[in-house]
């Protein structure tokens, strides 16, 4: 068993579990203790608690000491040279012309180093900035930029609520805010009214949004119809808050809208769709078959069926080049339609040109004639031989 207490190093900061080490403490103590930056001033925040240590996720440190008069006096005089550091970094910026904003400084309980915070609209090249301040201090310094919201977190403020901003108050992380939550919550989306301090949309937005998403699912939708002790309506509004329904009512030739809480009226049931009685299409024909399938069965040709049949059972074949047996039949049926169009159309008939001149004609005539002048004379001649 260990007992575990929660320490607050920094005021509305995150909290901390640490191991006790066998020390006496209450909530409001100041102790020293073991952290990444070195030993620091804390506070104690929460009573101690007795826990397995089975039950921790990682190795707990301990606390060193209980803090004396001389620790919380070191305390007090760093709090005053923070005050001289921000004064000669603020200087240091305007000589070195930085596009930077210094936010605050904290240094080391032990005085080991300084941390300067700063925000910037992009990357700042600060090394030179470091050397001075080094020279300066004589001890390590870094600077560590950050958002806007750590910089209101830091400062402080107002809220428009009027009360000090929560960030500074109570927060110890932030919660991640979308315009989504505004918008489910029917607030305007005007920035100026939905934005905190530092600019981004408010923490606050968080807080209702699991009312908001619950209350939601069980009110009805809007343009949906329901049931009100005065009759049939349709939703028109809601008020999530107070959990009620503005319906439109028809009242004669005008319509009127009421407010009704939500245990008062109840949702139209959609009407359910019944097996017993089947779509008289199907009634009708035979069970589970299509009132067209016997029409079409009956225009099927039997050899047709036989050739469907095997081709579904001849597989895909392949030629030497790869290709498919596919487009060989897509071939054959091309010819095929040609082979048909000559068939309905018949075989061409040879016919005269028309534009053809007429002296080709002659010459062609009188070509046959002396073909068949020479074919009598060389008759003639064999005649005379014998």
């Amino acid at each position: 068993m260990v007992r575990i207490v929660g320490i607050q190093f920094q005021k509305n900061g995150k909290v901390y579990d640490y191991d006790t080490n066998h020390l006496e403490v209450q909530p409001g103590d100041y102790v020293i203790a073991e952290t990444q930056r070195g030993t620091d001033l804390g506070q104690v925040f929460s009573r101690p608690v007795q826990t397995d240590e089975k039950e921790t996720d990682e190795p707990l440190k301990k606390l060193i000491r209980i803090a004396t008069e001389q620790d919380l006096q070191r305390s007090t005089e760093n709090r005053e040279k923070e005050k001289e550091a921000y004064r000669i970094c603020q200087e240091k910026i305007a000589e070195h012309q930085l596009d930077m904003k210094l936010v605050s400084v904290e240094y080391a309980f032990d005085n080991s180093k300084a941390i300067f915070y700063f925000t910037a609209n992009g990357r700042v090249d600060f090394r030179s900035l470091v050397k001075d301040l080094a020279s300066i201090f004589r001890m390590r310094i870094e600077l560590r930029q950050i958002g806007v919201r750590d910089e209101a977190r830091m400062l402080g403020g107002l809220g428009p609520c009027g009360r000090p901003i929560c960030c500074r108050a109570f927060l110890d992380e932030f919660q991640p805010v979308s315009i989504k939550m505004a918008k489910e919550q029917n607030l305007s989306l005007n920035p100026t009214k939905i934005s905190g301090v530092c600019g981004r949309l408010m923490c606050c937005l968080k807080y209702e949004q699991d009312h908001y998403e619950q209350t939601r699912k069980i009110m009805p939708r809007i343009g949906k119809e329901v049931i009100t002790p005065d009759g049939n309506g349709t939703v028109t509004d809601l008020n999530i808050v107070k959990e009620t329904v503005f319906v439109r009512i028809a009242n004669g030739d005008a319509n009127e809208i009421k407010e009704y809480p939500l245990g008062m009226i109840e949702k139209v049931q959609a009407p359910a769709y019944t097996h017993d009685e089947p779509p008289r299409a199907v009634q009708d024909s035979e069970e589970g078959e299509d009132p067209t399938s016997a029409d079409k069965a009956a225009d099927k040709n039997p050899a047709d069926e036989t050739q469907e049949k095997n081709r579904t059972l001849r597989p895909a074949k392949r030629n030497k080049g790869g290709y498919q047996m596919k487009q060989k039949e897509t071939k054959k049926a091309e010819k095929s339609d040609i082979s048909k169009k000559e068939h309905q159309l018949g075989k061409p008939v040879m016919r005269e040109n028309p534009n053809r001149p007429a002296a080709n004609t002659a010459a062609a005539e009188q070509k046959e004639e002396k073909v068949t002048s020479w074919a009598d004379a060389v008759q003639k001649a064999m005649d005379s031989i014998r």
